[in-house]
């Protein structure tokens, strides 16, 4: 299934023959730069089952990602449920993952600004994303995609002394649109409140200004 596309990318569901790509990608040490270790086989299979567990329970996910041109996949950017507690969690964190032969083309940024409109189209108001904080080209995506920084925090998976440990965090907000009926229940007989207001404010104005006339004239 195609969930949305781009310029230059489909963001799609995962297939099975994604899955000996995403085990070389996540084996490769420039990939996994900013992360722990590299995975194994066994790890990157595991992570694809949550994956698809996570697409079946929320409709939702990490969406792979694919070259329009040439159907070539080249990773995940997405959404996912963040699995630790912080401060800031419950909470829903955007992010991405590409294979090294695609990075600094703006692949990253263009997927992840798609997903924002897949996550508004879900019904998130609010996102996260976070990285080790010297992983600077990460965090620029999430300035290009419109996303402010709410601070930092140490990651409780990792050791004090990890060069990793310090994270960046960022979040965005979107308004999410009201249906009609969401529109009516907001209003007053079909009239916004704040129309209603103002045409009282008025009146009311309007009301008091007679009273001092006729006052004068008296």
């Amino acid at each position: 299934m195609n969930y949305i596309e781009t310029g230059r990318l489909i963001l799609r569901s995962w297939k099975q023959g994604d899955l000996p790509l995403f085990a070389k990608m996540n084996k490769d040490s420039r990939v996994m730069r900013y992360f722990p270790a590299t995975l194994s086989d066994a790890e990157t299979e595991a992570f694809y089952n949550r994956i698809q567990n996570e697409f079946d329970s929320k409709g939702w996910g990490l969406y792979a990602v694919e070259i329009k041109s040439t159907g070539e996949f080249i990773g995940y950017v997405g959404l996912h449920e963040i699995g630790f507690d912080a401060d800031f969690t419950p909470g829903v964190e955007i992010g991405w993952r590409l294979a090294v032969d695609y990075h600094n083309q703006g692949y990253a940024t263009e997927a992840a600004k798609a997903v924002l409109s897949l996550a508004k189209s879900a019904g998130i108001e609010r996102l996260f994303s976070f990285t080790a904080k010297i992983n600077t080209p990460s965090e620029r995506v999430m300035q290009k995609i419109g996303m402010v920084k709410a601070g930092e925090f140490r990651h409780p998976n990792l050791s004090d002394d990890s060069p990793l440990c310090i994270h960046v965090l960022y979040k965005i907000k979107r308004r999410i649109a009201m249906t009609k009926s969401q529109l009516f229940a907001n209003t007053y007989w079909g009239c916004p409140y704040y129309f209603l207001l103002f045409f009282f404010a008025v009146s009311s104005s309007a009301n008091l200004l007679g009273i001092m006339s006729r006052l004068m004239v008296l």
